[in-house]
């Protein structure tokens, strides 16, 4: 995808820095997609499975810099492109999945605030999408009756679809007050009252602290609380199905936040909420909708501490007997991401000096001979077969070609040759490196 085609140079120099700064870039990707084709394959099926109306929940599992992020945000513009709305929040000490002090609400919010469509990828497209929905059932009921928009009849059959829709609705858990406020909206849409407009929004976003208050407001006596925000997910899930677009995808990132909680019993609770998200999901009780979920070996692995602590859950995504490295399932709710190989990493730095050349209005500096050269050191320091990662390469490999760049004098060769290159650049991240590092992957 997109392999012959030059990036803008706003892309490209997003895509750059953004490498260069140890995060994953939310734009570009598709010009720099290098390997997980097998990966991406077993995420579409589920993808095909989930705009069905069923449900998929995985976990992605790799070191700090193996590919988790680049694979989840790759999987964001894949499914973007057919027709999701995608929520995406990482984990951090203030949003779980369950918390005391409305740590599992921070991350509703943070999950609607982000909500992104194809046409609106930067997130905060709540508001777009039911305004997009009202005027797509005004056109549909006028296109079927033939009415004119200002014809009194035309208002009654748009408020009949709209009530069918929110009756669906209604049936599910918390769905009666959920499709009131969809009325309400509506209504205070065809009124131009613009303040309750934001009231509704404000509720859907989870902003409401006191029943009190939403009751005044909005006629509603629930607010979105720590302790079923993910039941509201699910609605989201069926009436963004409702208003045209495919379904929902779910994106949680970081979840070694969870393994680092250090109280066993608020630990366990955060598992005890992942089972049910994870159950709902197999067991066809959520749907039109698909989680996505990042984490490190240790955060998943761990006995202790770590997903598989919580027997229920070690019980359902323990590896089978068979699946080994470089003969993955990648059916299974767990994938494991195996390094990528220095034939991979060639290709991607390829795609990163034509890049980088393009942006800077030059002819590529690197030769073959230099690239091969270039992975090669890379991939001969001591424990590179097992540490090594693509961030690492990727820092290491900008920052040949800025200076290059920057020094049109110089020779590639003498810089892969230098003893500075050659041996001290070899801090390669371990699985027991600083849990505060900088999540970023390729």
């Amino acid at each position: 995808m997109n392999e012959n085609k030059k990036a803008p140079r706003r892309v490209a120099q997003t895509v750059i820095n953004s490498l260069k700064g140890g995060v994953v870039p939310r734009i570009g990707l598709p010009y720099i997609t290098v390997g997980r084709k097998n990966e991406i394959e077993a995420l579409l099926h589920d993808v095909e499975i989930i705009s069905e109306g069923g449900a998929s929940f995985r976990f992605i599992v790799g070191r700090y810099g193996s590919g988790k992020s680049f694979l989840l945000q790759t999987m964001r513009n894949y499914v973007m492109d057919r027709g999701f709305i995608v929520a995406d929040a990482d984990l951090s000490p203030e949003r779980r999945l369950q918390g005391t002090r409305g740590q599992g609400l921070a991350t509703y919010r943070e999950l609607i605030g982000n909500l992104s469509t194809k046409t609106k990828p930067e997130g905060g497209a709540l508001g777009l999408i039911l305004d997009r929905w009202i005027n797509a059932v005004r056109s549909d009921a006028a296109r079927e009756s033939g009415l004119l928009p200002d014809d009194p009849a035309l208002a009654e059959l748009v408020d009949r679809k709209i009530f069918s829709v929110t009756n669906e609705m209604s049936e599910l858990v918390h769905g009666f007050e959920f499709a009131r406020l969809l009325s309400l909206y509506y209504h205070a849409y065809l009124d131009g009252d613009d303040e309750l407009k934001a009231k509704v929004t404000r509720w859907f976003r989870g902003e409401y602290s006191l029943k009190r208050e939403a009751r005044e407001e909005l006629g509603v006596n629930v607010i979105v609380t720590d302790d079923d925000w993910y039941e509201y997910l699910k609605l989201f899930a069926v009436f963004f199905r409702k208003a045209g677009y495919t379904g929902l995808y779910v994106m949680i990132d970081e979840l070694v936040n969870i393994y680092k909680i250090p109280n066993t019993v608020t630990r366990q609770y955060n598992y005890e909420k992942l089972l049910t998200m994870y159950n709902d999901c197999l067991q066809g009780k959520a749907r039109y909708m698909g989680f996505l979920m990042g984490a490190t070996p240790q955060a998943i692995e761990d006995r202790r501490r770590g997903v598989f602590s919580y027997e229920a859950l070690g019980s359902r995504l323990s590896e089978g007997k068979f699946s080994r490295p470089g003969a993955r399932d990648l059916l299974a709710p767990v994938i494991r991401l195996d390094p990528l190989t220095a034939e991979e990493m060639l290709v991607l730095c390829e795609k990163l000096a034509a890049m980088h050349a393009d942006l800077y209005g030059q002819k590529p500096t690197l030769t073959t001979e230099d690239l091969g050269a270039f992975i090669r050191i890379e991939y001969e320091r001591v424990g590179a077969d097992l540490n090594i990662t693509p961030r690492e390469v990727i820092r290491d490999f900008i920052e040949l070609l800025d200076l290059l760049y920057q020094h049109p004098g110089t020779d590639a060769a003498a810089i892969l040759d230098s003893p500075e290159f050659s041996y001290a650049k070899s801090g390669a991240v371990s699985d027991e490196a600083d849990d505060g590092f900088v999540e970023f992957s390729i």
